[in-house]
C-alpha cells in the first residue's frame, strides 16, 4: 500500500470523524433547545441541575434511575404533590444538565452531590426520598451516609445488591472505551434514537408504554455523547458498587417502602427488594402483581400516598393489592 493511499485513507478517516462529532453537536443543541435548564446549584465545584416544583410544604426529593433525567418525574408525580409540598428533582452527576465530576460512578460521590443539593436549596430540613431502580440504589447510599438529611425513603423497583454478574448491554464497554469511546459515542445521536422503542417496551413491560413519555421525559437528553458515556460507566460499576455497600443497610432506621413489580425484567425483585426486606428492620415491601419496571406510572396514587404519609400529611390508605407477603 502506497504511502499516497494511507494518507488519503487517513484524511477520510479524520473527515468522517470530524462530520459526526459535528452532527453529533448539533444533536445536541437541537434536543438541548427543548429542554429548557432551570435551577442550578454549585456543590463542591460541580454543577448540579435540578428541577422545583412547589414552594411551601415539607420537602420531597427525587433521584431517578439510569439513562433518565429528572424531568421523568416531572409528569407523573411531581403534578399531585407540588400543592403542599416542595420537590427537588435532581439530574443525577452526568445526566440530564447536570456536570459529571472524576468517579462520577460512585454512589458515595452521587449522593453526597445531591446531598449538596438538599442542604443548599432547604438548609436545616429533613426529606422524604424517591428513589426509582438505579436512583433507588442512589438514594440508599444518601440515606447511609447523610442520615441526618433523610427522615422517609420509597424506593420503585431499586437495584440494591450484586446479583452475580451478566445483563449488561455490550456496547456499555465500547462507550467508556479509552480509545474507541470518544469516537463510538459520536454515533449514538444517529443510532440511539432508533433502537429507544423496543428498550421502553422492555422497560415499561407488561404494561403499555405511555403515547407521549418519550417527548415528555426528555429521552433525547441520553444520546448526548457526555450523557451517554456517563450512564455508560454507571452502569459498567453500579455491580460492585453496590457489593460495597449492601452489608450497611441493617443500620437504616428510618421508615422505608419498596414498590417492586413483580414482573420487572429489568431488575429482579428476589435479588433486590426480596433480600432488601429482610435487612431494614421498618420497611414495608409492597408487591405490584401486575407491574413491571414503572410502577410510577400504573400505581402512581398509591405512591403519592405513602409520600405524602412520610411527609406528615395524612394519603388515603395503600391500594396495592399484596403487601409485604413472604418471598
Amino acid at each position: 500500500m502506497s504511502v499516497k493511499l494511507l494518507i488519503a485513507i487517513g484524511l477520510l478517516g479524520l473527515m468522517a470523524i470530524s462530520s459526526g462529532c459535528i452532527s453529533s453537536a448539533v444533536y445536541s443543541r437541537n434536543v438541548e433547545s427543548l429542554y429548557p435548564t432551570e435551577t442550578f446549584v454549585d456543590v463542591d465545584g460541580v454543577r448540579m441541575h435540578v428541577l422545583e416544583r412547589g414552594t411551601t410544604g415539607p420537602v420531597i426529593l427525587m433521584i431517578h434511575g439510569a439513562s433518565a433525567n429528572a424531568r421523568d418525574f416531572e409528569w407523573t408525580l411531581a403534578p399531585r404533590l407540588s400543592e403542599d409540598h416542595r420537590v427537588i428533582i435532581v439530574d443525577r452527576p452526568g445526566h440530564g444538565y447536570s456536570e459529571r465530576p472524576k468517579q462520577g460512578y460512585s454512589l458515595a460521590r452521587q449522593a453526597g452531590l445531591i446531598a449538596g443539593v438538599v442542604k443548599a436549596l432547604a438548609p436545616g430540613e429533613d426529606v422524604v426520598v424517591l428513589g426509582h431502580s438505579f436512583g433507588g440504589a442512589v438514594a440508599l447510599r444518601l440515606t447511609l451516609d447523610h442520615p441526618e438529611i433523610v427522615n422517609g425513603l420509597v424506593l420503585l423497583t431499586p437495584a440494591s445488591h450484586e446479583w452475580g454478574g451478566g445483563g449488561m448491554a455490550w456496547y456499555y464497554k465500547y462507550a467508556t472505551h479509552p480509545l474507541i469511546g470518544p469516537f463510538f459515542n459520536q454515533l449514538v445521536p444517529f443510532v440511539g434514537p432508533g433502537q429507544t422503542e423496543a428498550g421502553l417496551k422492555s422497560v415499561f413491560s407488561p404494561e403499555p408504554v405511555p403515547s407521549d413519555y418519550y417527548d415528555n421525559s426528555a429521552v433525547g437528553l441520553l444520546f448526548r455523547p457526555e450523557n451517554f458515556r456517563a450512564n455508560a460507566e454507571d452502569f459498567n460499576h453500579i455491580e460492585a458498587e453496590l457489593a460495597g455497600q449492601q452489608a450497611r443497610y441493617p443500620s437504616i432506621d428510618i421508615p422505608v417502602t419498596i414498590f417492586s413489580g413483580s414482573q420487572d425484567d429489568v431488575i429482579d425483585p428476589r435479588l433486590h427488594a426480596g433480600r432488601l426486606q429482610h435487612q431494614i428492620r421498618d420497611i414495608d415491601l409492597v408487591r405490584l402483581p401486575t407491574t413491571g419496571h414503572r410502577p410510577d406510572h400504573s400505581q402512581t396514587e398509591d405512591i403519592v400516598a405513602v409520600l405524602k404519609r412520610y411527609a406528615g400529611s395524612k394519603p388515603d390508605p395503600i391500594n396495592a393489592t399484596e403487601q409485604n407477603n413472604p418471598d
